[in-house]
């Protein structure tokens, strides 16, 4: 038994859309086939996009590094990446990871995109007996 059957299918999708990272998972064969936080994504996609090629959702200019790392993934050069990037005034911090299973077959890839502009400027610390 794993941890996730302990779950309701609504908990499950509960968790997904409190998780502070938007997420994007493409399968094995670069179909894209979830991402949660819909209507507040940063780089928004239209709900025809699932089921489709993950090269239809980048521009032209950047396909042939998704390509490179889905590549990566898949032979096992790498299992992760990161970049980040300035929008606006905003800094958006964007990771790939391979998605494996225990015998570490390749499953997809996971993107996680994040808006850190404010986690840039903590300082200090907050800890929680400060509720």
């Amino acid at each position: 038994m794993t941890m996730i059957e302990n779950l309701s299918k609504e908990q499950l999708e509960g968790i997904l859309e409190a998780i502070p990272v938007e997420i994007s998972f493409v399968d094995e064969n670069d179909l894209v086939k979830f991402w949660n936080k819909h209507e507040t994504r940063i780089f928004k996609r239209p709900a025809s996009v699932i089921g489709k090629s993950v090269r239809s959702c980048h521009p032209k200019r950047s396909v042939n590094k998704v390509e490179q790392i889905l590549s990566d993934f898949k032979n096992g050069e790498r299992s992760s990446t990161e970049f980040w990037i300035n929008l606006g005034d905003r800094k958006v911090y964007i990771r790939y990871f391979a998605v494996r299973d225990k015998a570490g077959k390749y499953l997809g890839t996971l993107e996680a995109t994040q808006d850190i502009t404010e986690i840039k400027g903590i300082q200090g610390e907050k800890r929680l007996l400060e509720y």
